[in-house]
């Protein structure tokens, strides 16, 4: 008689298969772990990258406008009495110009001085940094707009700014320290002025991101303070008046 022999199936135990749930679902959180910590680093970047931006734009709008004060005055256009420091560190600034001089299109009143409402735009203007809860806010005040209250947001993310004044080009460093009061320059060439005087202007805004988690734990990100400097020629300073 032929005897049917049966072939066995071997197959996991139940503690086998624990041990394998245990180790790939040690896996699967590691591999979360890492994109969550990665997905944060990137969202960190942007962040700095977007403050850099916007604080870049309303930098080279600030330049520009400050180069242009004095123009048919017989001073440089500063307004020294308004051109402080507030108590928070930050500077002020304001300026002065008639740009309106050899404007055909503009009103005699507008052409002959600064006071025209809604026609003098631009020729007297205030830079200041404003706090909004956890940030601040670097805004631009001008006395003869007569919409929206006079003041413009021109960047959502800056820290600090500080204008220095010199009657002569200067060379300075841009080596930080850690905090926002050592996001500044250092080591001038020349000594300051007051603003009346001044001739050359240097802008330092500073843009800081806080650290992120405790040093030493996982995905901890430092502090981190990114100057961004403009040097400013004040063209028209003490012109005769056209």
């Amino acid at each position: 008689m032929l005897k049917q022999q049966t072939k066995s199936e071997s197959g996991f135990s139940l503690l086998e298969l624990i041990i394998a749930m245990a180790i790939t679902l040690a896996l699967a959180a590691a591999a979360c772990t890492l994109l969550a910590q990665s997905l944060k680093i990137r969202t960190r970047a942007n962040d700095k990258i977007d403050g850099l931006a916007d604080a870049q734009r309303a930098l080279n709008i600030m330049s520009r406008e400050i180069a242009n004060a004095g123009f048919n005055l017989s001073d440089n256009g500063i307004v020294a009495a308004d051109s402080v420091t507030d108590a928070s560190g930050n500077s002020t600034i304001r300026i002065r110009a008639n740009l309106n001089k050899f404007d055909s299109s503009a009103s005699p009143e507008a052409r002959s001085g600064i006071g025209k409402v809604d026609e003098d735009l631009g020729e007297d203007v205030k830079y200041f940094v404003w706090p909004d809860d956890d940030r601040h806010l670097l805004a631009r005040w001008d006395r003869f707009d007569s919409t929206a209250g006079n003041g413009t947001v021109l960047a959502n993310r800056l820290d600090s700014l500080h204008i220095h004044y010199f009657s002569q080009r200067v060379t300075y460093s841009t080596a930080m320290t850690s905090g926002v009061s050592g996001c500044d320059i250092t080591g001038a060439s020349a000594v300051e002025v007051t603003p009346d005087l001044a001739k050359y202007i240097v802008i330092a805004a500073c843009v800081q991101q806080p650290a992120v988690g405790a040093p030493g734990s996982p995905g901890y990100q430092p502090q981190t303070n990114t100057l961004l400097v403009s040097d400013v020629v004040l063209r028209n300073n003490h012109l005769v008046a056209y």
